[in-house]
């Protein structure tokens, strides 16, 4: 890995920037790995409760020379920032949005960026009223086999795109306690459906328009209000289905962490992403085969900042944003409501 960065080009951007990373927990390597590929970034503050994630940033390659700070806001007063990043719990991460909107800073967020409507609806006007930039962690679309997947679709080879179905299995290790209680983490259908939802409609170009689901705890008293098991099932805006399961079982015995897979179903053929067998794909016109020629990965991070401050165009957009966001917080709702909501 190492070894593939050192060959990655240099991205140069037309002036400094400084930016602070709020809340350790989550996809902070997004922001961090790139920087070695980025001399105008600089990494100037930090800011976590837990004093072991911040020693740990602080004792990193580019967290050196970071000041910690033990609040946020003192943060946000202390340092003149172009970018916070904002990671940490769910359930504070809409404040924090939505003060750095309101001091101009563009942001990059952590998913979800709220784990309520009302919160969401906030973030929307408030970003808009701002006219700061706004990204979100969910670099998954920016992987190589995703890519792949979406080319495939684009080709036209599988036909007009009639099924979905999609899969997030991660081990449960040890949850921090803001995990546990919904007022603070929202619940595991916005905090990892997303991802999937993100995929499903970007690599299909195809819309979810209706969806129900189910979630639960089986087992694991201590996860508290945290659920281990969900499943949501959506109709496409062409009268397909898209399914998506989703746990927290995967045994400490696996060989990785978590166990992503993506399935597209056409009236032509089938193309298939499985974390352990790669990619393949079969049609009416081929055999089955894998896929091992890869377009090129890339980052959710320089992309933003190329479409910042060197005006290219970004590969997620505020729009493709707000909508996964929309869609996660609607299927939880399913499930806690027991119905069938309109998307």
């Amino acid at each position: 890995m190492a070894a593939q960065a050192a060959n990655l080009p240099i991205v140069r951007l037309p002036q400094k920037v400084r930016v602070a990373i709020i809340g350790l927990e989550g996809h902070i390597g997004e922001i961090l790995e790139p920087m070695d590929r980025l001399p105008d970034v600089e990494l100037v503050a930090i800011q976590d409760r837990d004093p072991a994630l911040m020693r740990k940033v602080l004792e990193s390659k580019h967290g050196a020379h970071a000041r910690p700070y033990a609040k946020w806001r003192d943060l946000l007063d202390g340092e003149k920032l172009d970018i916070a990043g904002i990671c940490g719990t769910n359930g504070e991460r809409a404040e924090i949005i939505l003060e750095c909107a309101k001091r101009k800073l563009n942001i990059v967020a952590e998913k979800p960026l709220a784990i309520t409507t009302p919160d969401l609806d906030r973030i929307k006007r408030a970003v808009a009223d701002s006219g700061i930039h706004l990204t979100m962690l969910i670099e998954m679309r920016f992987e190589a086999p995703y890519r792949a997947l979406k080319q495939i679709v684009d080709s036209g080879d599988l036909g007009e795109i009639a099924q979905i179905g999609a899969q997030k299995s991660y081990k449960l290790g040890e949850r921090p306690d803001w995990m546990r209680h919904r007022s603070t983490f929202g619940g595991t259908i916005p905090y990892i459906a997303i991802h999937m939802v993100d995929l499903m409609r970007w690599t299909t170009s195809r819309e979810l328009v209706e969806v129900v689901s189910y979630q639960g705890r089986v087992g694991h008293p201590e996860l508290q209000d945290m659920e281990d098991v969900t499943a949501s099932l959506f109709k496409l805006d062409n009268g397909g289905i898209a399914a998506l399961r989703m746990d927290y079982l995967r045994p400490d015995t696996a060989p990785t962490w978590g166990d992503d897979r993506l399935r597209i179903a056409g009236t032509r053929g089938i193309a298939e992403f499985q974390e352990h067998a790669g990619l393949s794909v079969v049609t009416d016109k081929r055999p089955l085969r894998q896929i091992t020629d890869l377009p090129p990965g890339g980052s959710l991070f320089i992309d933003f900042l190329n479409s910042v401050y060197s005006g290219q165009a970004s590969g997620l957009s505020l729009r493709d944003i707000y909508r996964v966001n929309e869609v996660v917080l609607a299927a939880r709702d399913s499930a806690d409501q027991h119905r069938f909501v309109q998307l």
